[in-house]
């Protein structure tokens, strides 16, 4: 029943699957936030004003998703997790762990890319998860200990990610920088205004600080 209820509430027009949402699944959604025809289902959903979820989206088994204003996830993003509320042998080794997405505001999430928030993803203000077929990728095997582990993803604000990267769990990219296209990110970098590139990344070049995309005011780049 519970299932025929969401199906529902995915095909209602956005004035009353607003409502729904809010009314039925306790989520507080903003009355100039959207969602399109999409899957969003995680236990606890926050969409500030002019937050906006494009269609063919899904986004499941998670805690969290906080989308500040003017945050983005476009069309075709597969978001999963692993909620903590979950009684399962997986990660019990790790009892504060939390699968969340937050999102700050003007963050924006492209089309046709992988999320795993097995552990917290959090991506920064004016920063742009760009192209298709990115991943972003919390868990995997320890194969010395046999248990699977994650480990938080950082993003900091006004970073450009390029199209078809990888990013793995403990990794941190600074506050304005560029990840380049195909790159592997598996670590925390610090310092800002770099491009980083390669497999994996490394600072291959330094970018002005006067280059305008660190500075914009608006998510949108025409």
């Amino acid at each position: 029943m519970k299932l025929f209820f969401k199906c529902l509430v995915v095909l209602m027009p956005w004035i009353i699957k607003r409502r729904l949402l809010n009314t039925f699944f306790g989520y507080k959604l903003h009355r100039k936030a959207y969602i399109g025809l999409s899957w969003i289902f995680p236990d606890h959903l926050v969409m500030e004003a002019d937050a906006n979820i494009n269609h063919f989206s899904v986004a499941i088994h998670l805690d969290e998703i906080m989308m500040k204003k003017e945050a983005t996830i476009g069309r075709g993003n597969w978001i999963t997790g692993f909620s903590s509320k979950k009684s399962s042998p997986h990660f019990s080794h790790d009892p504060n762990r939390k699968s969340q997405l937050m999102m700050d505001n003007g963050a924006a999430i492209t089309k046709n890319h992988h999320i795993d928030c097995t552990s917290p993803i959090e991506i920064g203000a004016f920063t742009t998860i760009a192209g298709y077929r990115s991943q972003l990728l919390t868990h995997s095997i320890n194969i010395y200990t046999n248990r699977q582990e994650s480990k938080k993803i950082v993003i900091g604000d006004y970073c450009f990610v390029g199209s078809g990267v990888i990013i793995l769990g403990g990794a941190l990219l600074p506050s304005y920088s560029v990840l380049g296209a195909k790159s592997l990110l598996n670590k925390s970098f610090e310092n800002s205004y770099f491009l980083y590139a390669g497999n994996p990344a490394l600072p291959v070049k330094k970018i002005s600080e006067s280059a305008l995309y660190f500075s914009r005011q608006s998510p949108f780049v025409v």
